[in-house]
């Protein structure tokens, strides 16, 4: 059965130092299946990447991994993927994991979470894609971030129409549904019984 909607998770490879990670994580992949949805993400088994692949899995919803060669060798791949892929390059990686999705959100994560989420965003502003891009600023996380990127408005290096583009909530329920329908999209109504 095709998924009502796919959603392009980033987060970190480590689950972070505070239980509040990790329950995010969780409730994300447990949102993303209980709506009839796909998990897009890097394909990792560790930190808060396995959390909400497993969440989404157990929830009844199916995750897509997209993982390179250089991390499967070091074994980071996670097999229970519902689809593994393999590519040569992080460019390839990225590519796919935004073809593949309808909706992007970023978690809690490192430079690699950074990265991503600036490079999508800066791919919708450039009109590369028209797809929802999220912040999930769970306890303040990205506070300071935002406080920057504030900054940088006010020296006029960028607009405000470009922070406009970006949503942000420090839950993960509201997030996820309004990325979701900004999308286009519905979630299903939330299964019974779990």
């Amino acid at each position: 059965m095709k998924p009502a909607f796919s959603v392009c998770v980033y987060c970190g490879s480590r689950p972070g130092n505070d239980p509040a990670f990790t329950e995010a994580a969780q409730a994300t992949g447990r949102w993303i299946g209980e709506h009839g949805g796909q998990l897009v993400y890097g394909g990792g088994k560790g930190g808060l990447m396995g959390t909400v692949a497993a969440a989404t899995l157990q929830a009844g919803g199916t995750v897509v991994g997209i993982i390179p060669t250089a991390l499967v060798e070091k074994e980071w791949a996670n097999a229970m993927c519902t689809e593994l892929h393999v590519v040569d390059t992080m460019h390839e990686r990225k590519r796919m994991m935004a073809e593949r999705s309808d909706a992007f959100v970023a978690l809690p994560g490192g430079i690699g979470t950074f990265e991503e989420f600036f490079e999508v965003w800066t791919w919708r502003q450039l009109g590369y894609h028209d797809k929802p891009v999220g912040l999930l600023n769970l306890n303040g996380y990205y506070d300071t971030l935002l406080q920057f990127l504030q900054s940088t408005v006010d020296k006029g290096f960028l607009g405000d129409w470009q922070m406009g583009l970006i949503r942000t909530d420090a839950r993960v329920e509201p997030l996820l549904t309004e990325l979701v329908q900004a999308a286009g999209l519905a979630p299903e109504a939330k299964l019974a019984g779990i």
